[in-house]
């Protein structure tokens, strides 16, 4: 089968501009931290609305990027101590991020039975999930205009999750409006509405709750058309016999009343045909519990796919340097004007002094 590639060099984005945070982010820099606990809304004064804050003892930077991140357990267990929430946090603060994590409102085990057969508490669950952790992303920027007392930059501040905590991350970043949900057959608007909106109850109102990227680990998304091309950068792995979310699309938990989650193998595709910037780690014959070996991994990946994204690196999204960006002509290697051709390089010249020297090879 004939295939096309395209080679692309960027000519405004030399080698130069890569790689100004240095070691700081990719590596390991501190061994102390320290964990501060807050109670994130100015609403609820529950042990649910309570997040651990991950800082390193020596670090005098003051412009950090932030990482809230939410334990798994399904929506009904867990709690900011779960041993992928400390792992990851420390990880990260190790690296000089300001790490998260966060604990939300959780199904009763008394109300259990009715969670798992009713898309209407499903639906609720998750948003109110989601509404915390907006709440959380805005109290990170609410503190930074009183005081800045964790030293964050509040244009840099990612999510992300293990589970159901990666599900609420993918949640928070790409449903963009109250519209996006479904009416039918549940009037997911409507309970949406009923936990104070897009933005939900946990209150910090005033103040951003957008995120610049997204770490999923194991998590789904429970429309696919939710993603569109003005979303986040994501980075997802997930094990290809995960049947708790489906690798591809079915049941949560695999149980047949839970509403349906698509995984890996049906995000990131979109993706790539949207031009979202992502990427994707896929650990072959695993489901949905990895080994120590496979979490380090994607520790790491995830790592390298967030460090491009930093400001230090003056690169906030890959998907934004195109967005910029006006098309004005394509020249050949005369200078002529012309239409893309097999085996012929083209030009391609923007209005921001950008160049790409693109091959169509069939």
């Amino acid at each position: 089968m004939a295939k096309t590639i395209a080679l692309i060099v960027l000519v405004l984005f030399s080698q130069a501009h890569y790689g100004q945070c240095g070691d700081r982010y990719q590596n390991e820099i501190f061994s102390s931290i320290s964990i501060s606990t807050v109670n994130y809304s100015d609403v609820y004064s529950d042990n649910a609305h309570m997040m651990d804050i991950y800082t390193a003892d020596s670090d005098t930077f003051t412009n950090r990027p932030v990482i809230i991140f939410q334990h798994g357990g399904s929506y009904y267990s867990g709690s900011k101590e779960s041993l992928e929430c400390v792992e990851v946090c420390n990880y990260f603060a190790k690296r000089g991020y300001v790490a998260i994590s966060m604990n939300y409102r959780l199904v009763s085990l008394s109300n259990l039975a009715n969670f798992l057969s009713s898309n209407t508490l499903q639906y609720e669950e998750v948003l109110k999930a989601t509404a915390d952790m907006k709440g959380a992303i805005r109290y990170m920027r609410k503190d930074a205009t009183n005081g800045n007392n964790f030293g964050i930059n509040p244009n840099s501040i990612f999510v992300g999750g293990f589970s159901s905590g990666a599900i609420t991350a993918i949640h928070t970043a790409y449903i963009d409006n109250i519209s996006d949900l479904p009416t039918t057959p549940i009037n997911a608007q409507i309970i949406a509405n009923n936990l104070g909106g897009i933005e939900g109850d946990v209150g910090n109102i005033g103040y951003s709750s957008a995120v610049n990227g997204i770490i999923n680990f194991a998590g789904g998304i429970h429309l696919l058309q939710w993603i569109d091309s003005n979303d986040e950068p994501i980075f997802s792995a997930q094990g290809t016999n995960d049947l708790t979310v489906n690798f591809n699309c079915g049941p949560g938990l695999n149980i047949p009343n839970v509403l349906e989650l698509c995984g890996l193998a049906k995000i990131h595709p979109i993706c790539d045909s949207l031009g979202i910037n992502n990427q994707s780690l896929i650990f072959n014959n695993t489901d949905h519990l990895w080994s120590q070996n496979q979490f380090n991994q994607a520790l790491d990946q995830s790592n390298s796919f967030l460090y491009p994204l930093l400001p230090c690196n003056n690169i906030s999204s890959f998907k934004d340097i195109y967005k910029k960006r006006v098309l004005l002509k394509t020249i050949n290697l005369l200078g002529q004007e012309a239409s893309p051709k097999n085996n012929e390089p083209l030009f391609y010249i923007y209005n921001d002094g950008s160049v790409e020297k693109i091959i169509y090879i069939k």
